[in-house]
């Protein structure tokens, strides 16, 4: 993986600062999934206050727009039932609630969840959701493009660090579907 990780500093394997990772994302980097080396996940140290993706991307390079991924927790209803599940898109783009995610969910209606919600059920930080270590039986929604990028910068599951892992190890994740049309560029 050439993820460009000397221009970082303290970064290094994440299963050397498991210490920083909330405990769903540690557990599921310690076990690792579907054949993806430990080492080709990359932890990469940063300051809470440069969390949100614009501001770190403001930080260190606006390269890194094209290379970084949100992870959102969204909510679909279907009568009185109710889905939880997470949708992974390039920070370029957002993600298409009432189109792909209510679609492919079967949902009647569908939203973002609520904060509280999304920080209760993932076990992490709101600003730091990732993909990684969510629950297990949650659907995980992937645009192509990321799956398409060598290496993705996202979430570390707290607002202290980002993960560097190859797009395609993404869509080996439990529960990974790559969903055409979930990112719409904005």
């Amino acid at each position: 993986m050439r993820a460009p990780i000397g221009s970082f500093e303290n970064a290094c394997p994440a299963v050397d600062r498991l210490d920083l990772l909330t405990e769903p994302v540690a557990a599921a980097v310690s076990e690792g999934w579907s054949g993806v080396p430990a080492a080709q996940i990359i932890h990469v140290d940063t300051d809470p206050a440069i969390a949100d993706t614009a501001v770190f991307v403001e930080h260190h390079g606006a390269e890194l727009l094209d290379r970084s991924a949100n992870c959102v927790v969204v909510a679909g209803k279907r009568g009185g039932e109710v889905t939880l599940a997470a949708c992974l898109v390039l920070s370029h783009s957002r993600v298409d609630v009432n189109g792909a995610v209510r679609k492919h969910l079967g949902a009647r209606k569908a939203s973002f969840a609520p904060m509280d919600t999304a920080v209760g059920e993932t076990g992490m930080e709101y600003g730091g959701i990732t993909p990684i270590g969510l629950p297990a039986a949650w659907p995980l929604l992937i645009d192509p493009a990321v799956v398409d990028e060598e290496w993705v910068l996202i979430g570390s599951g707290s607002r202290r660090g980002k993960l560097i892992v190859p797009g395609k190890a993404l869509a080996a994740l439990p529960g990974a579907v790559v969903v055409e049309g979930l990112g719409v560029r904005v």
